[in-house]
């Protein structure tokens, strides 16, 4: 999963493929397109067997790399035995291409069947996972790492972690959990891939209701809906984690994605600091930083020059746990300590005080807004279903917009938890904190905490119907899901 190269070899290896497979001169769609393969995995974790799903590349590694003006011409293969359906979180091509069916685009791929792709991809680091029932919860995720003209001239070698919160219960068996005494109003829901008429008079002992307030959180809060058997990096946890060689002195682009499910996650550097270059694949005005919050759903790239020689932890704990995962950096011969999967004290809830430091290094023209929507985030843990103002996905309000009209949209928390929102098909840029104006970052997650209030901006040149939703999966799962819409899309 990691892409351990610098720019010398990048670019021998890619002239070398180039001259093998003759492409010399053609447009990149003239290619065979390569192989994305949903497929049944089986890892180790903590000494356990777990199947588990994943999406590999021609390479035989989870995910994509695609270099810079290389298009996303892909041919996605179902080899399991069900049917999914695979969105491209961050991208944004036209909307039938955009891996959901919700909208009415497309259907879901059937068990043995193949969809092929081709668009112009956004640069950057994103990723890509299922959007068909809770396939995502089972890690049917992994990196799409879209190289750009800047990545090859940095000279930095690439580290790429996607984090993961599992467990070795069915996704849907700690749905049930989670919705237990809610059945009357699951039942109605139009999950694609789940059957919602079995919730009622499941076990629940497992869930982890009483996570509430653990390290800092306001009265009341709720941070953490599961109770996970572990917290992965890269597929591994802490006591077996991934060891990256890296060169003295060396420089690294650090590529962090926060796939988790149901789990956001506080940075930890350790003895490192790094500068903030991107969030959600977007350039920002570098920012140093060594511990920072990130919500499900969200990148965040670094730039780190490591001090000589050593082993270097980048970890990842639970908000309002004493859990942790991560990987390790170490330099030729350096010796690695034992890592514990905990702490000794839990975690904060996230916040947004990254978000508050980060500027996009190429912002939006400035304009006034055409269309302003204002949404509440609504819902409670008992019954457990999440809504805009009141209405879930099967009774949702399409925001409607118009092509080349500058939107905005606030949303203002009124739940006892914090949500990771995500608008598919566009990136929006952070315009205000709790009311309070500012030109942030340009990126396609963004947090919402308790009482609080966001607001982001953008610019509707992507007709179509888009989902916008909590990319907390059980908070989607169960109604906090709605519409961008387009006239006459």
């Amino acid at each position: 999963m990691n892409q351990n190269f610098s720019r010398r070899q990048f670019l021998a290896s890619t002239a070398t493929l180039a001259a093998a497979i003759g492409l010399a001169g053609l447009p990149a769609r003239a290619a065979t397109a390569p192989t994305l393969r949903a497929v049944r995995r089986n890892i180790e974790i903590n000494g356990k067997a777990a199947s588990v799903f994943g999406l590999i590349g021609p390479d035989g590694k989870s995910g994509l790399v695609l270099d810079a003006g290389q298009r996303f011409n892909v041919v996605l293969a179902n080899e399991i035995d069900e049917a999914l359906i695979v969105h491209w979180h961050g991208q944004t091509p036209s909307p039938d291409q955009d891996g959901v069916t919700d909208t009415g685009y497309v259907s879901p791929l059937a068990a043995g069947a193949q969809q092929s792709y081709d668009f112009a991809p956004r640069p950057g680091t994103h990723w890509m996972h299922s959007h068909h029932g809770l396939q995502e919860q089972a890690l049917m995720a992994a990196p799409l790492i879209v190289r750009s003209d800047a990545d090859k001239q940095r000279d930095a070698q690439e580290v790429t972690v996607l984090l993961h919160d599992f467990s070795f219960r069915d996704p849907a068996e700690l749905l049930a959990g989670l919705t237990r005494g809610s059945g009357d109003a699951m039942a109605g829901m139009d999950m694609p891939g789940m059957d919602m008429s079995n919730v009622q008079g499941m076990d629940m002992s497992h869930m982890n209701h009483g996570a509430m307030n653990m390290g800092g959180g306001m009265p009341g809060m709720d941070l953490n809906d599961v109770a996970y058997d572990a917290f992965l990096a890269n597929d591994r946890t802490l006591g077996d984690p991934e060891v990256v060689p890296v060169e003295r002195s060396g420089r690294v682009h650090l590529r962090l994605i926060n796939g988790a499910t149901a789990t956001a996650f506080w940075i930890d550097l350790g003895s490192l600091s790094g500068d903030v270059i991107a969030a959600d694949g977007n350039p920002v005005k570098p920012v140093r930083t060594s511990r920072f919050p990130m919500a499900q759903g969200q990148r965040v790239d670094l730039l780190i020059t490591l001090p000589g020689n050593g082993a270097f932890p980048i970890l990842a704990q639970r908000e309002g746990d004493k859990a942790r995962t991560g990987i390790v950096l170490a330099t030729p011969d350096a010796k690695i300590a034992k890592l514990g999967d905990a702490t000794d004290q839990p975690a904060a809830a996230i916040d947004n005080s990254l978000e508050a430091q980060l500027a996009a290094a190429s912002p939006p023209a400035a304009r006034p807004a055409d269309v302003r929507h204002r949404l509440g985030l609504t819902g409670s843990m008992a019954p457990y279903q999440w809504s805009f103002d009141g209405k879930t996905w099967k009774d949702h309000v399409p925001l409607a917009v118009k092509q080349g009209q500058r939107v905005e949209i606030e949303l203002v928390n009124r739940s006892m938890m914090a949500h990771p929102m995500h608008l598919h098909g566009h990136h929006f840029q952070v315009t205000a904190l709790d009311g309070k104006p500012l030109a942030g970052a340009v990126r396609d997650t963004v947090l919402v905490p308790v009482n609080g209030s966001v607001t982001l901006a953008f610019d509707t040149d992507n007709p179509g119907r888009w989902l916008f939703h909590c990319h907390n999966l059980f908070h989607m799962a169960t109604g906090m899901m709605t519409e961008v819409a387009y006239a006459n899309s």
